[in-house]
């Protein structure tokens, strides 16, 4: 390849809110947990459902559910903080909102959006996945919940900085823009855990589900389970919380 011409071009504006968005969460202190979830109850709920009623759930519906209910018990986890180490303030939510990142096509890129399904603290599964069927196979050129980011694309970059700053920085509109918490999933790939800071207190990670040994009644069988890691932001909550919120979401998950 030596003389080839090598081109230096503008980031592409359809990637502009992801370095937006990751200049926001440098303020984080993220600490990372993760577990094993025997996924047999999730998975047999999952085929009765599909052969009963021609419903199709995906896991991260069930994590979404999950989690919203136990993070309803945890309202120090349930919450968002603003500001440096001088002055910084907490909001705590009467409701739970989760974040589900999604591998979308904008504008001819592909790019990861995010959809908050809210009030998860009481939301059932159909509607859970009805919100996220409807997202997931909408058109992001059309669908209301990625005009903000549409517009942000057509923005200058200072300007769009500037703005995705401003609203990053409302403890009253984060919740509605980035969730309560976040779930992001990249279990449809050869990718068994990771762990991702979705610019929420609490942020769960999905990897695939594979057979792998573990005991029941003192004996070793073969099981479906998928690894599943919390990152939480120190600056909120402690460790010994951060333990309680995985532990519960995963027993939630197991007792499907």
């Amino acid at each position: 390849m030596s003389g080839a011409e090598i081109k230096e071009v503008p980031l592409p504006r359809q990637r502009h809110h992801t370095l937006f968005f990751l200049e926001v969460i440098r303020d984080f202190s993220p600490v990372f947990l993760d577990t094993e979830v025997d996924m047999s109850g999730v998975l047999t709920h999952r085929a009765a459902a599909r052969e009963t009623d021609g419903a199709r759930f995906s896991v991260s519906s069930y994590v979404l559910r999950a989690a919203g209910r136990v993070l309803a018990k945890h309202p120090d986890a349930n919450a968002a903080v603003r500001g440096g180490p001088r002055r910084p303030t907490v909001a705590h939510y009467p409701f739970v909102n989760g974040k589900l990142a999604l591998d979308r096509v904008l504008d001819g890129r592909r790019v990861v959006l995010g959809t908050v399904v809210p009030n998860l603290q009481d939301a059932e599964l159909s509607a859970i996945q009805a919100h996220v069927d409807r997202v997931r196979d909408g058109d992001p050129e059309l669908l209301p919940e990625f005009e903000g980011i549409r517009q942000l694309h057509r923005l200058p970059w200072l300007e769009g900085r500037r703005r995705f700053r401003q609203a990053a920085d409302s403890l009253s509109l984060r919740p509605h823009l980035t969730g309560t918490f976040a779930v992001t999933s990249l279990g449809h790939r050869a990718v068994d855990s990771f762990h991702s800071v979705g610019g929420t207190t609490t942020t769960f990670g999905v990897g695939r589900i594979l057979e792998r040994p573990v005991v029941r009644d003192g004996s070793v069988v073969v099981a479906p389970v998928v690894r599943l890691s919390l990152s939480f932001d120190h600056r909120v909550i402690d460790g010994a919380e951060a333990a309680d919120v995985l532990t519960e979401v995963k027993e939630a998950l197991e007792g499907v």
